[in-house]
């Protein structure tokens, strides 16, 4: 996300949000190192420059009423940005000594909220989520354009906000901009089954999306969630020590995700739709910001949509909750072609996070910097890596030039110049660095336990790492003083040190998820991992989109290799709703499939309906009560398909990350 975000990351909020002083992190001023680094980049940014403040306040029509809260599930609000209300301020340098300056700017700016015009015509709702929602007139309706993450906002935004000001007409598209959950999981706080049924409102995508939208948060979604509740700082106090922002907007929202079906594609570059009598044209971007995604023009209201393929910051060409690094040569290319399709004519440009730009001679140039940004990080990091320069190396050296860096549109508040450039190296070669002693790494633990031995002993470790500390080099006391923790779980005064870098380097960090990151692992040294009731991997409607090839393809990731090793087993299944059949093998601890085929000679056969397979996956029965219901039949060797389910893994969500 964003996002491709997952819905454990609202479902590990909620729990935050339920209790925020949820753990304490036992937070520390910031050092003096901090403070010397944060007034650099006081320094070398202009504060005075209050465009972003003017263009975000720009168009107000109304707000939600003060204290900003949108009612969730139970006692958990969808929506808190009251929490958020130590975060005020203008364009002016007055960020607390724990957050850096450009990273509080931004936090301030993504404070703002309500129904917005951006041209006669268009509008947008900002605020109430990590994401934007725009709106289009039509002829006799709305178009809406990526409706949110959750129902709830999607809905109380639309009764409260949209009608009383724009007036209550249906809604007769809605647009998903590509195939991150905070582009479409409030579709259904907009619109009803019967209409999406009746074709009443038709969901428009870019091609691929449902397998992209589906598939992203499954194969390794567990530990893309667990990931992300650092990333997006959901286990954080709301304070200027703690969260502050998303980077991409304030935070997400929290509730019910869901996901319509699309009933009409975008599917190449130049193609015209007309939807409720107004004209668009496609610019596809396929594996951009998304692996699905597209942007759009409307030339009516020379209005051109980027989606999040151009937004006010630098972007994610690698996502920390783990994702499929991105191509920046592509999104550069992308701009290219929107600059020489709409680049004479746009008048207004808005996107799916921030707030628009308005007039030709702002767009162009906006459209040019992010363009050669990401060309840039690219290009540079291929150039250093063909002169024989490695992706670390390259990461610490690569800077974008001030013609780039000192807009505040290419700044790092969601990705970062480092992890992109090194993306960037991932993309073409590989994460091989192309060092021998790197072919073959020992894990951490045991990498650890030499380290500290070669080093005198752990408490000789800690005495140096603590005057690397009074020094301010909190990178090199992480390295070192992360060596004895994985040597040494138990070793609490090696853990506060660790906490104490990783805190610091939260404090200095201009990009919201590095700050997460940084922060939650100190909190988790100094607190532990809280075990909170595990979240829902996926929603209802995300499983009941899931292919069964992509169901069964997660069955092997679940499959564990011991204790399957030496054994097989085969078995027919037969869905009766959905008339597909599959013939399932185990053999040398993998599993294999064919579609459409059985076996006479299957160990057993399992006939069900899909609808009890999704409720098995989404946990409300089992194999078992199905079976004792007379649901599902098994015939042949029952014992043998029980063996197999115990083959199974099932994954702990509250895995550790900071410890071994």
């Amino acid at each position: 996300m964003a996002t491709g975000l997952s819905g454990v990351i609202g479902d590990a909020m909620a729990q935050t949000d339920a209790s925020p002083g949820a753990t304490g992190t036992g937070s520390k001023p910031a050092s003096r190192a901090t403070l010397d680094i944060n007034r650099q980049y006081a320094d070398y940014l202009s504060f005075a420059d209050a465009q972003d403040f003017e263009d975000a306040r720009r168009g107000l029509i109304a707000t939600l009423p003060e204290p900003v809260v949108i009612k969730g599930q139970g006692d958990v609000p969808a929506w808190n940005l009251q929490q958020f209300a130590f975060v005020s301020g203008g364009p002016e340098n007055n960020s607390p000594p724990t957050v850096n300056p450009s990273l509080w700017r931004n936090a301030k700016l993504n404070m703002n909220h309500g129904l917005y015009t951006v041209v006669d015509g268009i509008w947008q709702v900002r605020g109430y989520d990590l994401s934007v929602m725009s709106i289009i007139r039509g002829d006799k309706g709305y178009i809406v354009v990526d409706p949110f993450i959750t129902t709830e906002v999607a809905s109380t935004v639309w009764k409260e906000l949209v009608i009383p000001h724009l007036g209550d007409k249906p809604i007769t598209h809605i647009i998903y901009t590509h195939s991150h959950v905070d582009h479409y999981g409030g579709v259904r706080g907009l619109v009803s089954e019967q209409d999406l049924q009746s074709g009443k409102v038709k969901i428009v995508a870019p091609t691929g999306f449902t397998e992209a939208a589906v598939g992203e948060n499954v194969i390794a979604g567990n530990a893309m969630g667990r990931r992300a509740s650092y990333m997006y700082g959901s286990l954080l106090p709301r304070s200027p020590t703690g969260i502050v922002d998303g980077g991409l907007g304030k935070t997400t929202s929290v509730g019910t995700i869901t996901l319509a079906f699309p009933s009409m594609f975008a599917e190449k570059t130049g193609q015209k739709m007309t939807l409720d009598g107004v004209d668009l044209v496609i610019l596809m971007a396929p594996e951009s910001e998304a692996p699905s995604e597209f942007m759009f023009y409307l030339p009516k209201l020379k209005a051109f949509c980027a989606a999040e393929d151009a937004t006010h910051t630098l972007h994610n060409l690698y996502t920390l909750r783990g994702a499929k690094v991105r191509d920046g040569l592509l999104w550069s290319k992308y701009l290219q072609t929107a600059l020489d399709m709409f680049g004479g004519d746009a008048q207004v440009l808005f996107a799916s996070h921030y707030w628009p730009t308005w007039g030709n001679d702002r767009i162009v140039p906006f459209l040019r910097a992010q363009r050669d940004m990401f060309r840039y990080l690219h290009d540079q990091t291929l150039r250093m890596s063909n002169m024989g320069m490695t992706p670390l190396e390259i990461g610490e050296v690569i800077r974008l030039p001030d013609s780039l860096a000192k807009h505040w549109y290419c700044r790092s508040y969601y990705g970062t110049v480092y992890h992109d450039a090194v993306a960037q190296y991932n993309l073409r070669l590989g994460f091989f660095d192309g060092v021998p002693a790197n072919l073959h790494r020992l894990p951490p633990t045991e990498n650890g336990k030499r380290y500290v031995e070669f080093m005198g002993g752990a408490a000789t470790v800690l005495r140096k790492a603590h005057a690397s500390y009074d020094k301010g080099d909190y990178r090199w006391v992480a390295e070192v003083v992360n060596h004895v923790v994985f040597a040494d779980p138990q070793n609490v005064a090696a853990k506060q040190l660790l906490a104490d870098a990783y805190e610091q380097l939260g404090y200095q960090s201009e990009s919201a998820p590095w700050r997460n990151f940084y922060l939650t692992g100190a909190m988790e040294l100094r607190n532990g991992v809280r075990k909170l009731p595990a979240p829902a991997p996926q929603s209802p409607d995300t499983i009941r989109a899931m292919p069964l090839d992509m169901f069964l393809d997660f069955l092997g990731i679940r499959l564990n290799g011991e204790r399957a090793a030496g054994k097989t087993v085969t078995l027919n299944l037969s869905l009766t709703d959905t008339k597909e059949v599959y013939l399932l093998g185990v053999e040398n601890s993998a599993l294999h499939y064919s579609k459409g085929q059985t076996s006479n000679s299957a160990d057993a056969s399992v006939t069900m309906t899909r609808e009890d397979l999704n409720n098995i996956m989404l946990g409300s029965t089992n194999m078992q009560k199905l079976i004792m219901s007379g649901t599902a039949k098994v015939d042949g060797n029952s014992q043998k398909l029980g063996e197999f389910l115990t083959w199974l893994d099932n994954f702990d969500f509250w895995f550790n990350i900071v410890t071994p």
